[in-house]
């Protein structure tokens, strides 16, 4: 016996099933896939099946849900800010909410939030719609300033007779709750 005599066991090697050449091959006409409904057609595949055992989705408990009135806020630190005024990627005196979402890659619908992590070693007068304590300190103390905003880029674009930076700036219309009395 040597390696030029073995073969593979009588039965082993199977010829590949060819579906669709014909009706001599047995498999012509539907290809095996019976006749109409969803799964004859093409794109069809069976769900997910793990046999009688509970699926990985009914083993796993629902969690959590989106509000709907979720604000998007992207937190910018004063390092970072540092950083781009260095590389003269914004102007040193003044940084707007438009300079914040071009160089943040955000949305027109993000609020921005300034964070204190970092030093500035130029005055600066910086637009944001919120700020922490710390930033604040450090900024005033470079000898900026800071200008807090009441919307989001989409929202000021929304309001026609204002420019864009007084749109920013002009507070949202609080709403008010009536009870209602019973009759």
């Amino acid at each position: 016996m040597d390696l030029s005599s073995l073969r593979p066991a009588k039965g082993a090697v199977k010829n590949r099933k060819r579906i669709g050449r014909g009706p001599g091959s047995g498999n012509g006409t539907t290809a095996g896939k019976g006749n109409k409904g969803q799964q004859s057609r093409s794109g069809y595949s069976r769900p997910i099946s793990e046999g009688g055992q509970m699926p990985i989705y009914r083993r796993l408990p629902k969690f959590g849900f989106t509000k709907p009135n979720k604000k998007n806020v992207i937190s910018v630190n004063l390092s970072q800010i540092a950083l781009w005024i260095e590389n003269e990627k914004v102007s040193a005196e003044k940084i707007t909410i438009e300079d914040l979402k071009k160089l943040c890659s955000a949305s027109r619908a993000d609020y921005f939030k300034i964070l204190g992590n970092g030093e500035l070693k130029s005055p600066v007068n910086i637009t944001a719609h919120f700020i922490s304590k710390s930033a604040e300190e450090k900024i005033v103390k470079a000898g900026g300033s800071i200008t807090l905003a009441s919307r989001t880029l989409l929202e000021a674009e929304r309001i026609k007779e204002l420019s864009l930076d007084e749109a920013l700036m002009k507070p949202k219309a609080r709403v008010k709750k009536t009870k209602e009395k019973k009759s």
